[in-house]
């Protein structure tokens, strides 16, 4: 067992519990740069326990009723086949251009992430009056079908080839297209992960890019981790989540293009555990206050029905 690699498992499962963001975006990174495993090992590896992990978060968060079921399976209609499409493109691509085309795909993908993490950020401050407009489900119209479909085949595709996006770009489209909250956004977003990852963790394993004694060493972390993190979803504010959303969807870019090979400072890698240390003071500090504010009020009420006898 490799107790660095168990670490860094614990902190990108609560990571996605929380936010269902973080998993491909920032363990392959981490396993190709820290710990120098091979990249096409690294995403199908990566794919292997992220399927468990997400498994397990999105149980949690269906109990929980924070799941928009019918947007998860008409995404998956879309993901399942492109992630399966994604895997075999990987290897024709990678025995005709070696990771030229794979290069590419990430820093856009970077870019989109960083891109949409710096408007989420804006709206989570700047444009409060828009959070009215959220809404806890969607009617799955024609047309949000449609929407839903084209997400998934955009989503799948990346991550069959890149091992990321399955938590952010799936944000990305449930922010912007379908205006969820902050909690069913997380929620949605990890329990379809979970279908995906299977499909496409299925399709590495199948051609050989998995390793199973080092997705076992980050499961020992990233399960009980995940389980952490979900539990804390609900217990955060959405402005912070919504906020919190935003740093890690920026993270998430930071950290895509130094797996790139760009030279982006070490010091951006700190976004993901800090959004998770400021998410968790937050519940401490909110459930101190809360807890004051109980005693409080019980004192009052107590001297309240004691005063008319003493009179």
């Amino acid at each position: 067992m490799d107790p660095a690699i168990v670490a860094f498992g614990l902190g990108v499962g609560v990571l996605v519990g929380m936010t269902g963001i973080g998993g491909g975006s920032l363990m392959t990174p981490l396993l190709i740069l820290v710990f120098g495993i091979k990249p096409i090992t690294a995403v199908g590896t990566d794919l292997a326990y992220g399927a468990i992990t997400k498994t397990v978060g999105g149980w949690r968060h269906l109990r929980q009723g924070t799941v928009d079921m019918s947007l998860s399976l008409w995404m998956a209609v879309g993901s399942v086949p492109a992630a399966i499409g994604g895997v075999y493109v990987l290897e024709l691509i990678e025995r005709a251009y070696g990771d030229d085309f794979d290069s590419i795909l990430i820093v856009a993908l970077a870019v989109t992430l960083l891109f949409t993490g710096a408007v989420t950020m804006g709206r989570a401050l700047f444009l409060k009056a828009l959070h009215d407009k959220e809404r806890d489900t969607v009617e799955m119209t024609r047309r949000n079908k449609t929407h839903a479909i084209v997400l998934g085949v955009l989503v799948g595709f990346v991550l069959g080839v890149t091992s990321a996006g399955s938590g952010a770009l799936i944000a990305v489209g449930l922010i912007l297209l379908f205006r969820l909250v902050p909690s069913r956004v997380v929620g949605t977003d990890i329990f379809h992960a979970a279908i995906l990852l299977w499909a496409a963790a299925a399709a590495h394993i199948v051609a050989g890019n998995v390793d199973f004694a080092l997705a076992g060493n980050i499961l020992i972390g990233s399960v009980p981790g995940v389980w952490i993190g979900s539990n804390l979803t609900l217990r955060v504010g959405n402005s912070v989540l919504r906020t919190t959303l935003a740093l890690v969807l920026i993270g998430a870019g930071l950290a895509l293009l130094s797996k790139a090979g760009l030279d982006v400072p070490g010091w951006v890698i700190a976004l993901f555990p800090a959004a998770i240390a400021a998410m968790v003071v937050n519940v401490l500090v909110r459930e101190r206050r809360d807890r004051l504010r109980a005693e409080a009020d019980a004192a009052a009420a107590t001297s309240g029905l004691e005063a008319p006898a003493e009179t």
